[in-house]
């Protein structure tokens, strides 16, 4: 029976008259004709990527450890603001966000020199010696994913790193996903899109959908319809 017949076989008094039945159908057939030429449009994504070795950055929101040798009262745990500046002990509102510790590192030492003779700092991300802490790093480096997963959020990039981990992070994807429709864009190609599948991956355990992923990069994963 053709769809059509089928919805004019609900026509009676009562239910949907013909009219609106046949324009549901054509609807329905219109957007899945839409949904299907979309994901085709997108070429599958790479498994492999020519990743940069990219050395760490510091981020808003990173906590830094600061030790000045031999001048514990100088030492400090700080979080960086979220203008990207911080303020230690003798030294107030230094840029961090964007730079690696050691030039970070470097830039107190220059600073503090005003103050003690040859000054010696080590700044560590991520707290030291059980404090706490975590890694931001620099927006543009950081993995965005939106629509259906778990947790929606922006993930820090660590090297070699994957959509399988990106998705563990925000906790897979909700019941009403369609995974396999996913799309990443890729900032570093200007945006380029690319098709991923992310039930597959996910519910199937298909490891050949698993696809890396770069500083940048935007995972959208669209509601499933059906």
């Amino acid at each position: 029976m053709k769809a059509l017949d089928f919805f004019d076989g609900l026509s009676s008094p009562g239910s949907f008259g013909r009219k609106a039945a046949r324009r549901l159908a054509l609807w329905s057939m219109a957007f899945s004709l839409v949904a299907c030429s979309a994901i085709a449009t997108h070429p599958p994504a790479p498994r492999l990527v020519d990743a940069p070795n990219l050395r760490y950055k510091i981020g808003p929101l990173d906590t830094l450890s600061i030790v000045v040798w031999r001048n514990p009262e100088l030492s400090s745990t700080v979080t960086v603001r979220p203008d990207g500046f911080i303020s230690t002990p003798l030294v107030e509102d230094v840029q961090a966000a964007g730079r690696s510790p050691a030039d970070l590192s470097r830039e107190v030492e220059k600073a503090l020199a005003k103050y003690i003779r040859d000054p010696v700092v080590s700044i560590v991300v991520g707290g030291l010696q059980g404090i706490s802490g975590g890694f931001q790093g620099v927006f543009s480096d950081q993995i965005r994913i939106v629509g259906e997963a778990a947790k929606p959020q922006a993930v820090p990039y660590r090297q070699d790193m994957t959509i399988l981990d990106v998705m563990i992070q925000v906790g897979g994807v909700t019941d009403f996903a369609d995974g396999n429709a996913a799309v990443l864009i890729r900032g570093t190609e200007g945006g380029k899109q690319y098709s991923v599948r992310l039930r597959d991956l996910l519910k199937r355990g298909d490891i050949s959908a698993n696809v890396a992923v770069m500083p940048g990069d935007i995972i959208i994963v669209p509601q499933s319809w059906f």
